[in-house]
């Protein structure tokens, strides 16, 4: 079964991208979803949370305050390395057990990784790579839209993230999504043939 690494920066599109591989019926593995469920108890990582930031990183409810910790993180650059430390290694061993569960005559599927290029954690898993680019105006605008961040805080999570130019060079395919739905589903679509060979 070959593996796809589906990424890009955020307001790219990497989920609509999902979405539509999932329509076309392959199974996707989002990184971001295992993350999520890591966030919620009961979860190894909350205990690790509370104990590396204190408790007032966990909510009323036990789960991660994601929004204190994304103000912390952007403001505190060594509190992403140690929220990395505890989380990537999770997220990778779950996302590795998934991709074995799946069924031998499974052609491809795909993972995704926002900080796939970034962590370099999944070289040895993927076969290929894949990026959904479109330009930082957009991904500006797509994400203020969506999320209601301000600029300055789009902006200082595109210039965490592996730079646009960078990203390019280092992928295998390329899905520019500057237009419509339906040159996306075009896109996707003739992927999903090429990669099924």
């Amino acid at each position: 079964m070959r593996v796809i690494g589906l990424t890009g920066g955020i307001g790219s599109g990497k989920s609509t991208v999902a979405r539509l591989f999932a329509e076309q019926g392959v199974p996707v593995i989002d990184t971001d979803e295992i993350a999520h469920a890591l966030s919620a108890p009961p979860s190894p990582a909350l205990a690790q949370i509370a104990q590396a930031f204190g408790p007032e990183f966990l909510s009323e409810d036990g789960s991660l305050d994601r929004v204190r910790m994304r103000q912390h993180v952007y403001a505190e650059p060594t509190a992403k390395k140690k929220l990395e430390a505890i989380f990537h290694p999770q997220i990778k061993d779950t996302a590795i057990q998934m991709l074995d569960a799946l069924p031998e005559q499974t052609p491809y599927a795909i993972l995704a990784v926002p900080l796939l290029f970034e962590t370099g954690n999944y070289n040895q898993i993927i076969d290929r790579s894949l990026i959904v680019d479109c330009s930082i105006e957009l991904q500006i605008a797509r994400v203020q839209a969506r999320n209601g961040l301000s600029q300055h805080e789009i902006e200082a999570i595109i210039a965490s993230q592996c730079p646009r130019k960078a990203r390019i060079e280092l992928a295998d395919d390329i899905i520019l999504n500057e237009t419509t739905l339906a040159h996306l589903q075009s896109t996707v679509s003739a992927l999903h043939q090429r990669y099924q060979d």
